[in-house]
This record gives C-alpha cells, sequence and structure tokens, in this order.
C-alpha cells in the first residue's frame, strides 16, 4: 500500500509542475504528511521506486484482483459446477459422469436418459423387459461380479429395481403423495429428475428369499450385512446410509447400492461419508 502512495507522489509532482513553485510544494507536502501519517508504512522504506519496480506492483495488484474476481465467480456456482433453473435447483453439467450426484438441490438435465444401458447377467425380481432391468454398462460389469462374490460366500442376492425413466418416477412419486402424504413421499421417493435410478447407475437389491424387500430391517438379514461390508469393492456405495438423513435428505435405505467407482467407493466406505459430504456438496 505504501509503495502505491509514493508512486502518487511522484504523480503529483509531475503534474504540478504547471502550477507555480509555492502551490506545488505545498501539495507535495501535503502529500508526504499523509505518507507519513500512514500506519502501514515500514520506517526503512526508500521514498522513491524504480519504474520496473513500479510496473512489478501493478502486476501483482492486477494478480490480486483476478484471484478474487475467480473467487467470486467460484461462489456464484455454488452449487458446484451446473446452472441454477427457477425452482432454485442445479441442472448437473454432465449426466453421463459416473461422478454425477442428483439429490434434492440438483437435477439431470430435461429429456435424460443413459444411452448405454444393458441388462446384467443377474437375477432379477421384475419380468423380462422391464426396464427396471436395465442399468448402465459400466455398473452392469460390477454388479455382476458382487452378485457373483456374494454367491461363492453362499449367499443369495436379487436385484430389485434398476433404471427409471423420468416418467416413470412421476408417477411413483406422484402416487406416493396421494397415497401417503406429501411429507412422507419427500422422506422415501424423489422427484422426478431429481432421481438416482434415473442416472442408470443405481440398483436396489434384496435377499433372493424375499425377506424385507426393500425395508430398512434387510440390514438384518446375511445378504444386507455382506452387502453393507463389500458393496465398495466393486465400485459401489450405501447411497443412503443410516444417521445421514439430514444430508442426503432420505431415510436409510440399506438396499439401495449406487456405483460410483472402485477408487470413490473405498474412500467413502472407510471415511464413513455420503456422496455429499465427499464431494462437498451440502444441502
Amino acid at each position: 500500500m505504501k509503495k502505491i502512495v509514493y508512486s502518487g507522489i511522484l504523480v503529483s509532482v509531475l503534474l504540478l509542475g504547471c502550477q507555480n513553485e509555492e502551490d506545488a510544494q505545498k501539495d507535495v507536502n501535503d502529500q508526504e504528511q499523509i505518507v507519513e501519517d500512514n500506519e502501514d508504512i515500514a520506517q526503512d522504506e526508500k521514498p522513491e521506486e524504480s519504474p520496473a519496480k513500479n510496473e512489478e506492483i501493478d502486476g501483482d495488484i492486477d494478480k490480486e484482483i483476478n484471484q478474487s474476481e475467480k473467487e467470486e465467480e467460484i461462489e456464484e456456482d455454488v452449487p458446484v459446477n451446473g446452472t441454477q433453473t427457477e425452482d432454485g435447483l442445479t441442472v448437473v453439467p454432465d449426466p453421463n459422469s459416473i461422478d454425477v450426484i442428483v439429490n434434492k438441490q440438483r437435477k439431470l438435465p430435461d429429456g435424460y436418459e443413459p444411452t448405454d444401458l444393458v441388462e446384467p447377467n443377474v437375477d432379477f425380481y421384475a419380468e423380462e423387459g422391464d426396464p427396471k432391468r436395465l442399468i448402465r454398462k459400466v455398473a452392469a460389469t460390477a454388479l455382476e461380479e458382487l452378485f457373483q462374490a456374494a454367491e461363492t460366500e453362499g449367499l443369495d442376492l436379487i436385484a430389485v429395481s434398476g433404471y427409471r425413466s423420468y416418467d416413470r418416477q412421476k408417477v411413483i412419486y406422484e402416487n406416493n403423495v396421494a397415497t401417503n402424504g406429501q411429507e412422507h413421499a419427500d422422506k422415501y421417493s424423489a422427484k422426478p429428475g431429481t432421481s438416482e435410478h434415473q442416472t442408470g447407475l443405481t440398483m436396489d437389491v434384496a435377499s433372493a428369499a424375499l425377506v424385507s424387500v426393500l425395508e430398512p430391517s434387510f440390514i438384518q438379514t446375511d445378504e444386507g450385512k455382506w452387502l453393507a461390508d463389500n458393496a465398495h469393492r466393486f465400485g459401489f456405495v450405501i447411497r443412503y446410509p443410516e444417521g445421514k438423513e439430514a444430508i442426503t435428505g432420505y431415510s436409510y435405505e440399506p438396499w439401495h447400492i449406487r456405483y460410483v467407482g472402485k477408487d470413490v467407493a473405498k474412500e467413502v466406505y472407510e471415511a464413513n461419508l455420503t456422496l455429499e459430504e465427499f464431494f462437498g456438496l451440502y444441502p
């Protein structure tokens, strides 16, 4: 700050050249008095700086301004990435990413539908031809490996519900509201466009014995316990863990697994985090 003030003195002196000497000297003395009163001035600072030094100072100031502008831009973009809708939600910028996060604050683009949906080679609760048997290819391979590993350990899993279109989610949500009320529906059902199932990266699973299907008590079954402890080995996380309802916005769902890749799944599991916490996306 001091260096800038001194530079100002020099400029002021040059500009005052067209005034009489007495006025110019008076203005210079006034400027020097201001400098002496400034608490930020170091006692051993020289009163003059070379042009090269002044250019360096100006460059540093420009860098600070640019950095400040960038920080403001980042703050304006919160939640991270994406554009804001009129209803206050953020439209995710890359719905095809396996890191995509959709929740009550973040939605998929209108009309989004995964282009690589396939049917994994696992046992299903739904009949053949049902879209609920579909999941994205990258997650399908991992799901097959997970089911095979469970079977090796004497456990029998069954896939219940995978991909859901926007229209299908709309029907489910509206029926839940009509049957159980808005408050209850919002704890268990996602509004259309904000469902994990629409990403094609999610599968609801159960015990093949159909015990506690899509119920919190699934965690009490051998399959539920094994899934909680081992899903991350295959790139899946329990998307809505117990005790994290205030963060995820949904009640505990030990049956709902979401593919994020082995590296992220391992970190999330070991740190006991939600995806919102891991990616810094708080409600």
